[in-house]
């Protein structure tokens, strides 16, 4: 297969992601509830594509049970985060959760045969670099190591699982019906959170249910079948570290319609964290060669 169709996709769902923090920043609904109609609104519009379509195939129980922790692990992810952000600066949550990449690697690099490779850790730490630059050097020293400091991080690191674990199930089976699977599985396991802290699911404002379509539609369904296509093809190390390129994304969008200041050292930072996803996409021979060359 060619590699242009895995990386445009995840291009395009990179993108589609870019919105959520925008969205998320509004603040017009609970982020527990908000994470649950993004599933479940995104499963009820997928859930009768799959069955008239006769698209939805049911894999081995092994193989379904990893399907259904994926539900879990994202959704729990997505829950968390909008915590997390919406209990401290969007800069803070979104920083620490996009630590994932160092996780998947670090994940990979002690459980998993195929280790990253000496191009991705180079990629990383020109990425991290470029992301600190971007949300700025001063911000280290205003961290505040409370609840939402350790929430935000634990984002990154069920992000991370959750981009190794679906790798081995989208080997086994398609994109939809690994998707459909997953958000059946979210919906349950948020419903059942929401009823149990008495999260509200109804009195939103007119704006409020407009954003969870949006959510639901363009950063769930649109974003993750094209991740998910992506992952499907592409190494989880290097589809972890491209997702750090939402923060540039939502950095301009947020500059556009939220008129928030971009300043000379975010747009270096921005370049440099391009640089640093682009070196993960070097093979392992070019990659070598320039090394050897430079010697």
């Amino acid at each position: 297969m060619s590699k242009t169709k895995p990386r445009l996709a995840l291009a395009f769902g990179i993108l589609c992601i870019s919105i959520f923090p925008i969205l998320v920043k509004l603040n017009l609904t609970g982020g527990l509830i908000s994470a649950f109609y993004r599933m479940a609104i995104a499963v009820a519009l997928l859930l009768p594509y799959v069955l008239i379509t006769g698209r939805l195939k049911l894999p081995k129980t092994h193989i379904l049970i990893l399907a259904i922790l994926c539900g879990i692990l994202f959704s729990s992810d997505v829950a968390v985060w909008n915590i997390a952000i919406q209990t401290s600066s969007a800069t803070q949550a979104s920083l620490l959760t996009n630590l994932s990449p160092l996780w998947v690697g670090i994940i990979s690099f002690i459980f998993l045969k195929n280790k990253p490779a000496i191009n991705f850790w180079i990629g990383t730490l020109i990425a991290l670099f470029g992301i600190t630059m971007l949300v700025g050097f001063k911000f280290f020293l205003e961290l505040d190591f409370d609840t939402a400091f350790l929430l935000a991080v634990l984002s990154g690191i069920l992000y991370a699982v959750y981009l190794l674990v679906s790798k081995k199930v989208l080997s086994h089976i398609d994109v939809l019906s690994f998707m459909t699977i997953s958000l059946l599985a979210s919906t349950v396991y948020l419903g059942i959170l929401c009823l149990l802290v008495n999260e509200p699911f109804s009195g939103f404002s007119n704006r409020g249910w407009f954003v969870l379509l949006i959510q639901a539609v363009v950063c769930q369904l649109a974003a993750w079948l094209s991740i998910s296509y992506a992952t499907q093809h592409m190494r989880p190390t290097r589809v972890s570290l491209s997702l750090l390129g939402q923060a540039v994304l939502t950095t301009i969008l947020a500059w556009l319609f939220l008129e928030e200041q971009v300043t000379l050292n975010m747009i270096i930072g921005g370049f440099i964290l391009l640089l640093g996803i682009r070196i993960t996409f070097y093979t392992k021979t070019i990659w070598e060669k320039k090394i050897k060359n430079s010697i």
